[in-house]
């Protein structure tokens, strides 16, 4: 038995694996936000410990036996977040979350003053990471600063309450812009401009290898066995990529949800920051991915519904189905830049829009011109992954938007690969992260990181695809006009 435990935003979810990849269970304990100025986000790191105890104990009340047999716990977690420990491991603030904005004349500051950060780091320095956010807590809170004996990123704190350790694994590291992330250890330059050294960083291992064991205490309160390892584990969308066995160069998936996230795995390090795309450390050894990223995707389609007065979104997106073809061709273009955008063109001041709008626009036609710009949205962000040398013939779809076939079929299309979903399999960080568990007790890969069953394939449509090129080509005009 394995246990994945995913520190998320919303909620911490806690998950049970059996032999033969089997779920057992899972639980949740929900999260809350602290926006105390417009564009900050934070959270209490206390909490984070709290939902987590809170989810192992009712995982552990429903199945009480196999939760008594976990022989390795994973990690996996929101990526990005910054929480500051003094020498005493006290928190020293609110960790500063993912999708705090504060520091954007931090990431202008850092890309001028090392021209190479992109080309070690693997990105773009963009509000979202972690070291801008070191660089503005040293100009704006310098006492806090000046205690700073520790950086850890969500999860590793989490850890450290588990095992007493400092230990970040390199999928998670990646995103925090201090690590050199081809030869995969940190960056002394990078470090550098943010007044930090290794002194402040957690030791590093693999998601699969094991960082720690659990502290005798805590066993005891948790009904686990003393000693029981817990792996590196990773970041979430690593994390998820080992739930669906995304392992090998090539293989990828595509996350429609919030935002919206596309991931291929690499057999190397393959950077292309000028399209804003991210090139990170895989959680296993020897593999590295990219990630495309647009900030607004499955929203963009809650964000038209409740505009509408709809009762949900799949009411809008069942309205768009009706559609014929000339009724599509006929559909506004949108523009799904709704809080800015990230891959490729890594611009947060533009907004979205509708282009095309007349007498004949409905329900319906608003419903398809969202799902239709999203899914340009994503084209956009696999040229960019192209462009840096990926290739991939085949993609699972996963969150809110893969219940849509519609939707499905139009990316199919759209992208000209294969997609396929996999109905209610469990896929997602927390399985990541008990398989990454699995892993560090000696469980061979192959038998591991398989992928859920598939439940629909949907292959490109040439029809579609036909009529969808033209669309997309005035789509890419249509953000280049001032």
């Amino acid at each position: 038995m394995y246990i994945g435990i995913d520190i998320g935003t919303s909620e911490v979810k806690a998950l049970l694996l059996g032999p033969e990849q089997r779920v057992i269970g899972s639980a949740g304990s929900a999260l809350s936000v602290s926006r105390p100025h417009p564009g900050h986000s934070e959270q209490n790191p206390a909490d984070w410990w709290a939902a987590t105890l809170a989810a192992l104990a009712a995982l552990r009340a429903a199945h009480p036996a196999e939760y008594a047999a976990t022989e390795a716990i994973g990690l996996s977690g929101q990526m990005h977040g910054a929480v500051l420990l003094d020498a005493q491991d006290r928190v020293l603030r609110p960790a500063i979350l993912w999708n705090d904005t504060r520091c954007a004349a931090e990431c202008s500051e850092m890309m001028a003053e090392l021209p190479a950060l992109s080309e070690l780091g693997g990105s773009l320095a963009m509000p979202g990471f972690t070291a801008p956010k070191l660089r503005w807590v040293a100009r704006h809170e310098p006492e806090i600063f000046q205690r700073v004996a520790k950086v850890l990123l969500p999860k590793d704190h989490v850890r450290l309450m588990l095992t007493g350790e400092h230990v970040s694994d390199l999928s998670d590291a990646s995103g925090t812009l201090w690590l050199d992330v081809r030869r995969r250890d940190w960056s002394d330059e990078l470090l550098a401009l943010t007044g930090l050294s290794r002194a402040h960083m957690p030791r590093l291992v693999e998601g699969s290898e094991a960082s720690g064991q659990l502290k005798a205490d805590v066993a005891q309160a948790l009904g686990l066995r003393p000693g029981t390892v817990v792996a590196g584990g990773a970041g979430d969308n690593a994390a998820s990529a080992v739930g669906m066995g995304a392992v090998e160069a090539g293989q990828g998936f595509l996350s429609l949800g919030t935002s919206g996230v596309l991931f291929v795995v690499t057999p190397d390090y393959q950077p292309n920051a000028a399209s804003a795309t991210h090139a990170f450390c895989h959680a296993v050894p020897g593999r590295w991915h990219q990630m495309s990223v647009m900030l607004s995707a499955a929203s963009a389609l809650q964000w038209v519904s409740d505009l509408l007065g709809a009762a949900n979104a799949g009411e809008v997106a069942t309205r768009a189905t009706s559609l014929s073809p000339q009724d599509r061709t006929a559909s506004p273009l949108f523009l799904p830049y709704l809080s800015g955008e990230r891959t490729p063109h890594n611009d947060a001041n533009v907004r979205g829009s509708f282009h095309g709008l007349d007498f004949d626009t409905d329900a319906a036609r608003l419903g398809y011109a969202v799902m239709e710009g999203v899914s340009f949205g994503l084209l956009d962000g696999l040229a960019a992954l192209h462009a840096a040398g990926s290739s991939v013939s085949r993609l699972s779809l996963v969150g809110g938007g893969a219940r849509s076939p519609f939707w499905a079929q139009m990316l199919a299309s759209a992208l000209d690969v294969e997609i396929v979903t996999h109905g209610g399999s469990a896929v997602g960080g927390a399985l990541g992260a008990a398989r990454l568990g699995a892993l560090s007790v000696g469980a061979p890969m192959a038998s591991v990181c398989l992928p859920p069953p598939v439940d629909t394939v949907y292959c490109p449509d040439p029809a579609e695809r036909a009529l969808l090129a033209p669309r997309h080509e005035l789509f890419r005009s249509l953000y280049r006009r001032p």
